[in-house]
């Protein structure tokens, strides 16, 4: 084995490469994988592994968030990997606790508050009760029709037909259209397909890209019903909003009318169509939630039966169920439970060729039609091949066809199978050789140059070696015929042709075996010294640049498409290709393709390029299947990918470079000859090619499920949630559901039992996840309800910065941001979000939208989504009575910093974490109450934070937590915050002596107990829900004894890791808050439409008052001393590159978010208002 290299040994472990053959490589890595999901503690590796295999060992374990230790001497070391549980260390920060008291100010509110409605107040009490035991509001929900079918006699039906034909007949462009679809591939299948899902109620339907199953599958079904004179109502899902519009609008299209009569769509924000629609498109969320409603009200209903709301779809056709998205694998589980009672509903599941067998069997062995698909055949090189490639620099690679294969995508029909069968027998028997050289020439592709006979096993080219045929035979070898395949009979085409005596033939065919042969250990030595200096898992810029090169000499013209993982990836390698002057001219223009470009970018990729130019196009994997570059000729694919994925077992969400699958690696190699015949180069081994995964793993095992656990709870809330799971084609992990339960129980929407509480059943009810949906309730009570719209809605979808591909660009998108945020007080992503959307929406109304967008690096087309996602939710508040009649009044603290906290806490809590500076570190970090140091993306505003910041140890919440390639953790998105609005939201607060009031019973010091805080169970007082109180004896002595004087000095510990010194008096005052603000909010939920009780409609006042003067304690100096969030509104807008006068004039308070007088935040101020 190589030694490692000396300048290698300072490098971070991600960054080293340790020289390990490939297949054992891959070996270790699914050994550890497997352990990784096993339930095992510990591996430990034999001491057959060497140095480097130990290296690579340790690399791979940091990557997946596990320890490793090696331990022994000389031959006898070995590896062990463990799953470790990150601890907070109990001393840390107890020394120096920070502080938490009400100020004088809210101490004011306080008094007034309990005098009128004091702690413990029976008549509260009361009051609570007997409205908690009224029967919920019964909320007017309007009904949409949409999924309604239409109300037609067969007159009507008879005429919708008369009508249609005589619109495709009208004009010669309708003709064109009818003609057109009658040549695509499903068309022979027309009659199959209505007549099998006539007969059974499931239907699976797979076929390749390009076969029209998606547009045409919904209109036989639309025309047979209507042949039968009969009305329907098809509903068609598309995993994707842009799938399910262009669908609908290319099926209505088709049939010559405009989209919303006969054909609809109904997507998050928009729909065309309704009740008269026969065929709506929607997206799988949309029906989901259409079907678990359904379900529900089946369910609750005494008699099974619905009379008054009966479902009436009749056809539910299922499209790209290969994805396995989590929506679809959930969805096929409740349509299977559906059908028995539903014997009229119709499944059509439709996939490609991917896996089809497996699906088929989750329903019971339904019936599988098989359609071919069309692309056109492409060629295929692997890394071997491409070193190769690239060290013969005078060669033109496209010229020499004994490197490469040719792949083609589309399958052999019955038809196809048959006419070779009897082309080959003849050629074989009479010598009459022609229908099988027109077969081989009309149809050419690997399937057919290498078909063999259905009894003979004879190939084409078995034939013409055995008839002597050289120039036929050279043909097929240069098209890359298989000349090692065997008859059935065991012999080979050169061993035919020696037996036929043709020498002529078999000299060629010596010749071409022993130069593939020659190539094939060529390739093998480039490749082993190839991966002994880089390592596969980190993509090779530098090759990829020589490789386009190549392309570029060996070829005129064609696109070049080059799949990378991510930005970071497309980012070096743009900076590659542009510091070369071979590229940086205008005989290429290349482009980048991320869904973090401004769309306007990404349009850029349809477009065809001048004459003499060359476009090259870097991507994620967006280009595999969501759009086609129709003048792409050469695919370059690393087969690597960012995966979003989930690790349940530390429950962290990880975002990593992997390995593609080989479905996905096909769909690659596809985009090369969707639209003519291409070249794809796989800058990874035939070896590693082999040994990918079939396919990606399924999203239900890799992705948080809150949101699914709580619909199964809304469709059936008796059920055990890891029972119902169990029914998905591949269930979700037993740490999956229970993460998931834990953070359903943290805000409320599941009680400790696992049963749905009337909140959680309100929170299943909105369109947004129910993590956001507590923000939401508590915005409306704190009237801050327009940033809450806000940050739910960009945490659905994304936020609306864009990444500029510049560097002087980036440091000034970096200033923009910023400066957005400081509008707010700085500090905080989700307040910069919240600001750019505001100041986009002012600018808006101004007319300066573009402008606004250019200088903020703000994506309009995220803008307008985010715009038309709160409209929407706003008005499914509207009609769910959560907020009546003048909206803007719950808007009136929407600029107050501390209320504005608090709303960002709840709709992030639990993800809360410290400030802090590692020792040695230059950067803060964030630490969580797993212990995991989490550090700060470079695009967060909080990215360059002083060390001096983290004094104190602020509070921090944050949106999510990824684990990246390197094994380390990062968030993207935080904001600082006070300790307050935690305290009164946090799920768990529990009550300690403080340290210098703890009495050892024995009179003696424990100096052992260095992990404990020095409080015992008996001395601590939980406060696990608002509103349960301690009823054991040893609680009460504790409560007793530790809340016995109002001046006592406690410790607060809060989710039982973050402490904080306080008085017994403020604690008891936070104790009452905290149980009367989450009796506001679940009589907010049952009882929308009626006003608060009058003590809890003084306790949110108070509530809102005491934010508002106490929201930013505890946050750092400068920004609870600058006077709040609104201190920084006047900073005028950098403006130098604007080109106009008005623009130089503008600054930043033109479109900043308009408000009142904010600085004095006093009580009784006039802007600080609460629920009236």
């Amino acid at each position: 084995m190589a030694k490692r290299s000396r300048s290698e040994k300072g490098l971070p472990l991600q960054s080293q490469n340790p020289t390990v053959d490939e297949p054992t490589r891959i070996r270790l890595n699914q050994i550890l994988q497997e352990f990784k999901n096993s339930n095992e503690k510990e591996y430990k590796f034999d001491a057959t592994l060497s140095k480097n295999e130990r290296a690579l060992v340790h690399q791979i374990s940091q990557k997946m968030g596990m320890k490793s230790k090696s331990s022994g001497t000389a031959k006898q070391r070995q590896i062990s990997v463990f799953k470790t549980v990150h601890k907070v260390d109990a001393d840390t920060g107890l020394e120096n606790l920070p502080y938490f008291a009400f100020s004088e100010e809210a101490q004011a509110v306080l008094g007034v508050l309990y005098a009128h409605h004091p702690p413990g107040d029976g008549q509260l009490v009361e009051e609570m009760d007997r409205r908690h035991n009224d029967k919920t509001d019964k909320t007017r929900q309007i009904k949409d029709d949409t999924f309604s079918k239409p109300s037609m006699s067969k007159a009507e039906i008879s005429e919708k037909l008369e009508a249609f034909s005589s619109r495709m007949n009208k004009t010669p462009a309708k003709r064109k259209i009818t003609a057109q679809r009658s040549k695509l591939p499903i068309a022979a299948f027309k009659d199959v397909i209505t007549s099998t899902v006539e007969s059974h109620q499931v239907v699976l339907i797979s076929g390749e890209t390009g076969c029209g199953k998606t547009t045409q599958v919904p209109q036989y079904i639309l025309d047979h019903a209507w042949g039968k004179g009969e009305a329907c109502k098809i509903v068609c899902t598309q995993p994707r909003r842009i799938s399910a519009m262009s669908v609908a609008e290319r099926i209505a299209s088709e049939r010559g009318e405009t989209i919303g009569e006969n054909i609809g769509y109904k997507i998050r924000l928009e729909s065309k169509g309704g009740k008269n629609s026969s065929v709506v498109l929607c997206t799988t969320g949309i029906l989901l939630r259409v079907l678990c409603s359904f379900s529900k009200c089946l369910s609750r209903s005494n008699t099974g039966t619905m009379k008054n709301n009966e479902f009436e779809i009749t056809h539910i056709i299922m499209d790209e169920i290969h994805e396995r998205d989590r929506y679809s694998d959930f969805m096929m589980a409740v349509v299977r439970d559906m059908l028995p009672s539903h014997p009229h509903l119709r499944l059509i599941l439709m996939s490609a060729t991917i896996d089809a067998e497996r699906f088929s069997q989750y329903f019971g062995g339904c019936p599988v039609i098989l359609v071919p698909g069309f692309t056109h055949p492409v060629r295929t090189f692997y890394l071997e091949d491409v070193l190769s490639i690239v060290k013969y620099k005078k060669e033109n690679h496209l010229d020499n066809a004994l490197l490469n294969n040719v792949t083609d995508n589309n399958d052999l029909s019955k038809d196809d199978k048959v006419s070779l069968d009897e082309a080959i027998h003849l050629a074989w028997s009479n010598d009459d050789c022609d229908p099988l050289l027109e077969l081989v020439t009309s149809k050419g592709s690997p399937k057919i140059f290498n078909y063999q006979h259905s009894l003979t096993g004879l190939t084409p080219l078995m034939v013409f070696a055995g008839k002597g045929r050289v120039g036929d035979m050279c043909v097929l070898l240069s098209f890359g015929a298989d000349c090692h395949l065997r008859s059935k009979a065991g012999v080979t085409a050169l061993e035919i042709a020696e037996q036929e005596n043709q020498r002529e033939t078999a000299e060629i065919l010596k010749k071409h075996r022993d130069s593939a042969s020659s190539n094939s250990m060529e390739g093998q030595k480039l490749l082993d010294k190839y991966l002994t200096t880089v390592n596969p898992e980190i993509v090779d810029v530098v090759l990829i640049e020589q490789l386009i090169r190549k392309i570029c000499m060996d070829s005129k013209d064609g696109g070049i498409l080059v799949f990378l993982p991510g930005w970071d990836e497309i980012n070096r390698t743009r900076e590659r290709l542009l510091q070369s002057p071979f590229f940086n001219n205008s005989r290429f223009t290349i482009m980048s393709l991320h869904s973090m470009v401004p769309a306007k970018e990404q349009k850029k990729v349809f477009l065809h390029p001048p004459p003499g130019c060359r476009k090259i196009v870097l991507s994620t994997n967006i280009a595999e299947t969501a759009i086609t570059i129709d003048d792409i000729v050469y695919v370059i694919d690393t087969g690597r990918m960012k995966e979003k994925s989930y690790d349940p077992y530390s429950n962290v969400q990880t975002l990593q470079s992997s390995w593609v699958s080989k479905a996905s690696a096909k769909q690659r190699e596809g985009r090369a000859g969707r639209c003519q015949p291409g070249i794809c180069y796989h800058l990874y081994s035939k070896y590693r090619a082999a040994s990918l995964p079939d396919f990606q793993v399924p999203e239900l095992r890799r992705m948080p499920i809150e949101e699914l656990c709580l619909q199964v709870k809304m469709i059936d809330p008796s059920c055990k949630l890891e029972e119902y799971l169990s029914k998905t084609l591949d269930p979700p992990v037993f740490e999956s559901i229970r993460n998931a339960v834990a953070a359903l129980q943290d805000i409320g929407a599941l009680s400790i039992d696992e049963e749905l509480t009337e909140l959680g059943e309100k929170l299943g009810s909105l369109p947004v996840h129910p993590l956001t949906c507590k923000l939401i309730f508590f915005a409306i009570l704190m009237n801050c309800l327009d940033p809450a719209l806000t940050l739910a809605c960009a945490s659905d979808y994304r936020d609306p910065f864009t990444i500029p591909l510049s560097l002087g660009e980036k440091r000034l998108a970096a200033d923009a941001k910023a400066e957005l945020a400081s509008l707010y007080g700085g500090y905080g992503d989700q307040l910069a979000v919240i600001a750019a959307f505001e100041c986009w929406h002012n600018a808006r109304t101004m007319g300066l939208e573009s402008w606004f967008s250019s200088q903020y690096f703000v994506s309009l087309t995220t803008m307008h989504m985010l715009h038309g996602m709160r409209r929407q939710l706003q008005t499914e508040l509207i009609r769910s009575g959560l907020i009546q009649g003048d909206v803007s009044r719950y808007n009136v603290n929407s600029h107050n910093p501390g209320i504005l906290h608090a709303v960002l806490v709840a709709g992030l809590y639990p993800m809360v974490g410290t400030l802090i500076t590692p020792k040695g570190a230059k950067r803060v970090v964030v630490e969580t109450a797993s212990g995991h140091k989490v550090r700060l993306h470079q695009h967060s505003v909080n990215y360059k934070l002083q060390s001096k910041v983290a004094v104190g140890r602020p509070l921090v919440v944050l949106d999510e937590i990824t684990r990246g390639d390197g094994g380390s953790m990062c968030t993207r998105n935080c904001t600082l915050v006070g300790s307050l609005p935690l305290l009164l939201l946090s799920g768990e607060i529990a009550v300690a002596p403080a340290e210098d009031n703890i009495d050892d019973p024995n009179g003696e010091d424990d100096d052992e107990g260095s992990e404990s805080d020095g409080a015992t169970e008996d001395d601590i007082e939980f406060d696990n829900k608002p509103g349960e109180h301690c009823e054991n004896k040893s609680c009460e002595q504790g409560e007793d004894k530790v809340m016995s004087s109002p001046d006592n000095a406690v410790r607060v510990i809060m989710d039982r890791w973050l402490y904080f010194e306080s008085r017994a008096l403020d604690v008891a005052q936070l104790y009452c808050l905290r149980e009367r603000l989450s009796a506001a909010i679940l009589h907010k939920v049952s009882h929308p439409r009626e006003p608060l009780p009058p003590a809890l409609e003084a306790s949110v006042n108070a509530i809102v008052h005491i934010l508002s003067s106490d929201g930013l304690l505890g946050m750092p100096d400068q920004f609870s001393k600058s006077g709040g969030a609104m201190a920084s509104l006047e900073v005028p807008l950098v403006s130098a590159q604007t080109q106009t006068s008005q623009k130089k004039s503008l600054s930043l308070s033109s479109c900043r978010p308009s408000n009142g007088n904010l600085e004095n935040h006093a009580p009784n101020s006039q802007h600080v208002s609460s629920r009236r």
